[in-house]
């Protein structure tokens, strides 16, 4: 589950457990808006807690290990390992033993290992 889905649910989950029920329970209420408001209060904090306890479902392991080399040139991007735009992805990256990269030329990158850019 994302992130955003994470927190989706969990705020809707609270809004839940706090409004109808607290709405109902106001006024003076009868014994079916007494169940009501428990078990819908019952479902917001099953609908909580479930939120609370999914893992991230973007998470990635990414291993490099014995590449070859890399070359760049005239504002080309050379990288003998693992590239992950903007940091994305929550899993591990490793990389061993990476070959040598090079650039030549402006505005060329190389990288050898991890390029987190």
């Amino acid at each position: 589950m994302s992130l955003r889905w994470r927190i989706a649910v969990i705020v809707l989950a609270a809004a839940g457990v706090v409004s109808t029920p607290m709405i109902w329970l106001l006024g003076s209420p009868d014994a079916g808006q007494l169940v009501g408001a428990s078990v819908q209060a019952a479902v917001g904090i099953a609908a909580l807690v479930w939120a609370w306890f999914q893992r991230p479902g973007n998470r990635t392991d990414d291993t490099a290990m014995r590449t070859g080399a890399a070359e760049a040139s005239d504002g080309g991007s050379a990288v003998t390992g693992i590239r992950r735009p903007q940091g994305r992805g929550s899993g591990s990256a490793k990389a061993e033993r990476t070959g040598n990269s090079t650039a030549t030329g402006g505005s060329s990158s190389a990288v050898s290992g991890i390029d987190y850019t």
